[in-house]
């Protein structure tokens, strides 16, 4: 791993590195935000966020304003880029295909297969790396924006006892019934509806085994809200399945930073509950 960032905030440290991912087989880079707990050599539990469409390491260390929070409750905050880049990566012209738009699954079909394989970098690889580079304990939790809050729900739901707590921001969570994520699933997965649906929030709520709590915050002045968010439906899930959920919607807020800066301290507080306790 080579550190290519260092800047002080809020007594700690943000930080960002890059490293050969095994998983995806190219570069990755990945923020880390090490709190004044971490620097002072105390392991800390780990809050592992995943960002939207076309954004890399970069839109959530610099807009979400999150480091105060994490540094107050002695949270580590880890941040990958959201797809594998490079030379030799396969990409799509539009911006909801390819690189950027990664959507935390193990692609199965040609030409994505080779490297789309961020379900295992996100899971498997990075927490092996945060514990063994970092003063993390393995205390984990989860949470992301849009294609990211899709990522995050998904993926707690997929790998019971993983994570300790999971929230989430504007998520996709029917992404199997809606544009962005019927287009991304027939080019990652093929036409199979089964493998869609192993990757679908609203679909996995009513069988999995996990059973977190699920803090969801929604802005009702989403732009996206009514063609490719759809929060009805968690919430028709979770009520059916009886798991439990917080869904926040909030009057005036988009899709932006903006919304995501406003309640990020509460999310954070949310974690660390769970990951301190």
């Amino acid at each position: 791993m080579l550190r290519i960032e260092n800047h002080a905030s809020f007594g700690g440290r943000q930080e960002v590195w890059k490293h050969a991912s095994t998983s995806t087989g190219t570069e990755m880079k990945i923020g880390v935000y090490l709190p004044p707990a971490a620097l002072a050599g105390q392991k800390c539990p780990v809050l592992y966020w995943l960002s939207g469409l076309t954004c890399t390491e970069q839109n959530f260390i610099t807009k979400a304003g999150a480091q105060q929070y994490a540094a107050e409750h002695g949270l580590i905050l880890v941040a990958p880029d959201t797809s594998p880049r490079g030379e030799g990566v396969p990409n799509d012209g539009a911006y909801d295909l390819g690189q950027g738009a990664g959507f935390y699954l193990n692609a199965t079909q040609a030409p994505w297969a080779q490297h789309f394989r961020m379900e295992d970098y996100v899971v498997l690889e990075l927490p092996k790396l945060i514990e063994e580079h970092f003063p993390a304990s393995d205390a984990r939790g989860i949470s992301g924006h849009s294609m990211g809050g899709h990522g995050a729900l998904t993926l707690a739901l997929r790998h019971p006892g993983r994570y300790r707590s999971v929230s989430a921001f504007s998520p996709i969570v029917a992404p199997a019934s809606v544009p962005w994520g019927s287009k991304a699933f027939a080019a990652y997965l093929g036409d199979d509806p089964a493998a869609w649906q192993a990757h679908d929030t609203v679909q996995l709520i009513a069988r999995s085994q996990e059973r977190l709590p699920l803090l969801v915050d929604q802005g009702e002045a989403d732009e996206f809200l009514a063609d490719q968010l759809k929060p009805e439906l968690l919430r028709a899930a979770c009520e059916k399945a009886g798991h439990p959920l917080t869904l926040n919607l909030r009057p005036g807020y988009d899709h932006s930073y903006y919304f995501i800066a406003s309640f990020i301290g509460e999310h954070i507080a949310h974690h660390a509950r769970a990951l301190t306790a």
